[in-house]
């Protein structure tokens, strides 16, 4: 486990759980311990496909936007790891894999279909073995003041269903957040089973 001796932690669950609120926080958290930490975006956030699809309504979904992000969340998670004790990642490559499913239209024997069936092969090896440990946050908030999450705030549902239905697909084990905790329970919670894996790879 871990990428060059860096412990990967990723966090997940569906739109408008305070993902990337909690994000955040654990990095701050760590970085007030003094340990070496850093965290990813999430790469929907700053991609011109997700833009021009969402906030401008041009296009829709289609093989190359879910390919480009699927490769950003991946060169985003081994860049930023190379010279960190600890890297905090907002979702998962298998979260990309499990968004691609819900959104292409993917017939049987269709291109997008053997695209949609590597990336999985891909994540089954990787993913498993390179997350130490990826916490699953089931609570959600009904008013996302980020105008990306609003507008799909209708898929929290579908979108909790695929994200487990992915990452149980490629054997990546879930770490359920209890329900309920502030910010500051979350990091809390966490912290107490991040900390041991720490100390693994730190001494």
């Amino acid at each position: 486990m871990s990428v060059r001796g860096c412990v990967l932690v990723g966090i997940e669950g569906t739109h408008a759980a305070g993902k990337t609120t909690l994000v955040h926080a654990l990095t701050s958290h760590y970085r007030e311990q003094g340990v070496l930490v850093d965290c990813t975006g999430e790469p929907a956030r700053t991609s011109a496909f997700i833009e021009e699809i969402v906030l401008h309504g041009k296009g829709g979904f289609d093989l190359p936007t879910e390919v480009d992000l699927y490769a950003a969340q991946l060169s985003a998670t081994l860049r930023a790891a190379r010279h960190q004790q600890l890297l905090i990642c907002d979702k998962t490559v298998v979260n990309v894999l499990a968004y691609a499913r819900m959104v292409l239209a993917a017939p049987t024997g269709s291109h997008e279909e053997a695209v949609l069936d590597a990336m999985a092969v891909f994540c089954q090896a990787w993913a498993p073995a390179t997350y130490d440990a990826v916490f699953y946050l089931g609570d959600t908030f009904d008013q996302p003041a980020d105008p990306l999450r609003a507008k799909v705030r209708h898929l929290q549902a579908e979108t909790a269903d695929a994200v487990k239905a992915a990452c149980a697909g490629v054997g990546l084990d879930l770490i359920d957040v209890p329900a309920g905790l502030d910010t500051a329970g979350r990091v809390a919670w966490i912290a107490r089973r991040v900390d041991p894996l720490l100390r693994e790879v730190t001494g």
